[in-house]
């Protein structure tokens, strides 16, 4: 017999539609039945009921930017420990970044990851392939094949595509086979060995700097591929006011073309160095002030389409270096839905506006059918209470991994029950 349980009481939100309401969501197997009001009656005793007392429920988030390190370096992360994490943080599908050991640049390490996935049973993990073989930025990888086994776009990760040849060649070949690239904007003979942005901060701690326009120089760069080639193009983890200014551009001049960011660039700007903290070593760098407030504007004005965790773990022994020796990126996963929030308590976003921004525009962008509250739609959903007051702790993260600037940072909004496939994954205790 099909399982079926029916949310009681829930407020209702679907970024989709615009529904912001009270009221009840059916759901029968694995799919969304039914929701609106009152929807208990004459349902029969087979159904399961669960009182959300008010909780908020939406679609699951869709994390568009996840490193879990499986295969080659499962000490870190595994993708079952990433699971659990994007659990505990509302994520129910996630995309994973190519850049594993071996990388992703064969249709047999997207064929294991797709297989870990099914046995692991948690939130539902897609991939990316390497746009070139190896991510050296030369040779193009069959991106034809690894899309038709399921890699659902390509990228060299963590490094930009810095030949412009290769690059067009890239957009090229995506464009053929209707397939999005993404790119990591950061032009690196501009960045050279810098690690921190270029200003104040980096001059009074005396580390070498990253120029900010290393970052729009190569999305005007892309762009003009773009108008040349018709690509899909997206820009991962903007960063900057001038990208964001370009970007806003190349979308009214028609060109198809999308981004996102990640929490640290609105929640922290350059100062989370501190005394030369690792845990703020971030790819790009946490930017200026000034930076950080563009971000946010793109985040309203809707230049910029989606938030990503950015998730890239790291063990001990990568963080806790002299700054010069530490590895970039922090864990994200668990602290994507109470970070965003943030937008909403400040006044910048609606609760609406956020969760669009972590639901649906990061699905469509990717094609998927998740990221909705209707009828027939896949049941991956999120309940979360928006008002609850905590602290993050990172010792507490069920990612193998604790490098995030935020531990004790005072947040409100906490998941409460995650559902992927009317299977619930993660639910609070206590």
């Amino acid at each position: 017999m099909t399982a079926r349980r029916l949310y009681r009481n829930a407020r209702l939100i679907d970024p989709d539609s615009g529904r912001d309401a009270s009221g009840d969501l059916l759901i029968e197997g694995d799919r969304i039945a039914a929701l609106g009001g009152n929807l208990g009656e004459g349902l029969g005793a087979d159904v399961e009921i669960v009182d959300l007392a008010g909780l908020c429920l939406a679609p699951g988030l869709v994390d568009m930017r996840v490193q879990l390190r499986e295969p080659g370096a499962e000490h870190m992360e595994s993708i079952e420990s990433g699971g659990q994490a994007a659990a505990a943080g509302g994520v129910t599908t996630m995309v994973a970044l190519p850049n594993t050991e071996p990388p992703v640049d064969d249709v047999s390490v997207v064929e294991f990851l797709a297989r870990r996935a099914r046995e692991v049973k948690l939130a539902k993990i897609h991939t990316y392939a390497a746009a070139t073989k190896g991510m050296k930025g030369r040779e193009l990888t069959e991106i034809g094949l690894l899309a038709a086994d399921g890699a659902v776009g390509f990228t060299d990760g963590v490094k930009a595509i810095a030949d412009a040849l290769v690059m067009r060649r890239v957009l090229a070949y995506a464009h053929t086979f209707d397939q999005l690239v993404i790119q990591h904007p950061e032009e690196p003979s501009l960045a050279g060995a810098g690690e921190v942005t270029e200003g104040e901060i980096a001059t009074r701690l005396g580390l070498p700097a990253i120029t900010p326009l290393a970052e729009v120089i190569m999305v005007e760069r892309d762009l003009r591929l773009v108008e040349l080639t018709g690509a899909r193009y997206h820009v991962a983890h903007v960063s900057t006011a001038a990208a964001i200014d370009a970007i806003r551009q190349a979308k009214a001049d028609g060109l198809p073309v999308s981004c996102d960011t990640a929490p640290p660039y609105f929640a922290l700007n350059e100062t989370a160095i501190g005394d030369y903290r690792t845990f703020a070593k971030l790819s790009p760098p946490l930017r200026s002030e000034a930076d950080r407030r563009a971000v946010v504007e793109g985040l309203r004005d809707g230049t910029i389409d989606a938030i990503a965790s950015d998730h890239a773990p790291w063990d001990q022994d990568s963080k806790r270096l002299p700054f010069s020796s530490a590895s970039y990126g922090i864990v994200g996963l668990e602290t994507l839905l109470p970070l965003s929030l943030e937008l909403y308590h400040n006044r910048h976003l609606t609760l609406i506006e956020v969760l669009r921004h972590l639901t649906i525009n990061p699905a469509r962008i990717l094609g998927f059918e998740v990221g909705r509250l209707r009828p027939g739609a896949p049941a991956d959903l999120v309940v979360f209470d928006p008002d609850a007051a905590w602290r993050i702790k990172t010792d507490e993260f069920r990612s193998k991994s604790k490098n995030a600037p935020f531990d004790g940072r005072p947040v409100e909004g906490r998941v409460e029950r995650t559902i992927v496939d009317g299977r619930t994954i993660f639910e609070r205790q206590g």
